[in-house]
């Protein structure tokens, strides 16, 4: 992750993924340059080359970056109570936050073949850390008795699986449907998902 120093100034690499992130909402992945990148960070073509080859892992660890953002930034909807109520208002947050996010928003608009490969091939580090978090919460949700039996691995797939509709797929059947009352029916599907028998 970027490193921040004890003064609480944000390392190098946090300065470069910001400005990739500019860069990426200015002009789109295909026409970021690492060039590009480098002259918005304020930083020689050789720091950004040392620490990326090229813009394809760059934008990977701004996306786990964002990701692992959107997640943190969830717990504020945690709320109080039992842990599968404490999880479903963090799906529901993360999905609306996700759903909005300018980054993924710019990608999925006009270079929506970057995501193909973390929704056809394999996982990116944002979605393995999403998925930790899911089978972590549901198995803190078996233990409390809120949470059905069940393998949390697998059920945190599932949920993911589902919640990656949710965020990606939406506007293809939204039409008039407004996203306040879509997220009310995610809340309920994951809600009676989880519940115990």
């Amino acid at each position: 992750m970027v490193e921040v120093s004890q003064s609480g100034e944000r390392g190098i690499d946090d300065v470069v993924l910001d400005a990739a992130r500019d860069c990426v909402l200015a002009y789109g992945v295909r026409r970021t340059t690492l060039t590009d990148v480098a002259r918005r960070a304020g930083v020689s073509r050789m720091t950004v080359y040392r620490r990326w080859p090229d813009v394809q892992s760059l934008i990977g660890d701004l996306m786990s970056r964002e990701w692992h953002q959107v997640l943190l930034a969830t717990a504020a909807d945690e709320g109080e109570g039992p842990a599968r109520a404490r999880v479903v208002a963090r799906v529901v947050a993360g999905v609306r936050l996700l759903r909005e996010h300018p980054l993924l928003c710019k990608i999925r608009d006009v270079d929506p073949e970057v995501l193909l490969p973390y929704l056809l091939d394999r996982r990116g580090n944002g979605q393995d850390e999403m998925l930790r978090f899911l089978a972590a919460a549901l198995a803190d949700g078996g233990e409390d008795g809120s949470i059905r039996s069940g393998d949390a691995e697998v059920m945190a797939r599932a949920v993911y699986l589902t919640t990656q509709s949710f965020v990606l797929s939406v506007r293809t059947v939204a039409d008039s449907v407004p996203a306040t009352a879509l997220d009310q029916e995610l809340a309920r599907l994951v809600d009676g998902y989880l519940r115990p028998d």
